[in-house]
C-alpha cells in the first residue's frame, strides 16, 4: 500500500510515525505531505530561513525512510481552504497513489490542523473521481483515512490502536531530526520530542495492553472507512 501522512506542519507526523514505521516493515511505501512551510515555527529566525530549515528537516526524515516528501508550502499559520490549495492537494493525493492517509482530527488547538482535516476530507473524495483534472491520474478507489490524536485537552474517541513498542525508539530519533522544533519546544514548554512522544504513547499503550501505542479514529466520510483491516 501507499501510506501517506498529510499534515499541516513539519513534525505533525509524530502521532502516526510509529504506525508508518510498522507499515514500512510490512512492505508499504511511505509518503509525507505538508501543507504549510513552517516559516513561523522557529523563534528569532527569518521566515525565509525558517521555511528552508523546516523543509530540510522534514526531507531528512523522509530520506531516512526512503519516502517521498511533498511540501505545498502555504504560509504557516495562514492556511485557508481555497480553490488553489484544493487542487494542489488533490494532485498530491493522486501523485502518491494513496491507499491509506493519516491526517489531523477535526477538533484541535491549531486552525491550520483543522483546516487540513477539512481539505483532506474534500480532496480525498475528489482524488478518486474523474471530475477535477490534475497532472496526476485520478485514483481507482477512495483511500482509507485515519485521524491522529490532537494536542488538545479533551476526549479523543480512539477506536483503533497500533502497538508501536518495537519502533518507539526509532520514532523518537526520527522526530529529533526536526532539531529546530526540539529547540523551540524546549524553549517554550521545557520538554522535547522524547517526552512529547513517549508520554501519550505510553498512556495509550497502557489502554491497549502494550508498552507504547498510537491511536486513531477513522474519518467519518463516505469511502474513507473500509470493511477490511488496514492498519498494521
Amino acid at each position: 500500500m501507499n501510506v501517506v501522512s498529510i499534515m499541516a506542519h513539519q513534525d505533525d507526523e509524530m502521532r502516526c510515525l510509529g504506525t508508518m514505521l510498522k507499515c514500512r516493515a510490512r512492505g508499504d511505501r511511505l509518503h509525507f505531505v505538508t501543507l504549510t512551510d513552517g516559516s513561523h515555527g522557529i523563534p528569532n529566525m527569518s521566515r525565509e530561513e525558517s521555511a528552508k530549515t523546516r523543509a530540510r528537516e522534514m526531507a531528512s526524515v523522509a530520506e531516512a525512510l526512503g519516502a517521498d516528501y511533498i511540501n505545498l508550502a502555504v504560509e504557516d499559520e495562514f492556511l485557508y481552504d481555497t480553490p488553489e490549495i484544493r487542487m494542489r492537494l488533490i494532485d498530491a493525493i493522486r501523485q502518491t497513489k494513496a491507499d491509506l492517509i493519516f491526517t489531523h482530527y477535526h477538533d484541535d488547538y491549531n486552525l491550520d490542523h483543522t483546516t487540513t482535516f477539512q481539505l483532506v476530507r474534500h480532496a480525498a473524495m475528489q482524488s478518486c473521481l474523474p471530475l477535477l483534472k490534475t497532472k496526476s491520474q485520478f485514483l481507482t478507489r477512495h483511500p482509507a483515512i485515519f485521524l491522529v490524536e490532537p494536542h488538545t485537552p479533551g476526549v479523543f474517541p480512539a477506536s483503533h490502536f497500533v502497538d508501536i513498542t518495537e519502533v518507539e525508539d526509532q520514532k523518537v530519533e526520527l522526530e529529533k531530526k526536526h532539531s529546530s522544533q526540539e529547540d523551540a519546544m524546549q524553549l517554550v514548554m521545557g520538554i522535547g520530542f522524547d517526552k512529547i512522544c513517549r508520554r501519550p504513547d505510553a498512556y495509550w499503550g497502557e489502554k491497549a495492553g502494550c508498552e507504547y501505542a498510537e491511536c486513531f479514529v477513522p474519518m467519518p466520510a463516505r469511502g474513507a472507512i473500509k470493511p477490511y483491516p488496514v492498519l498494521p
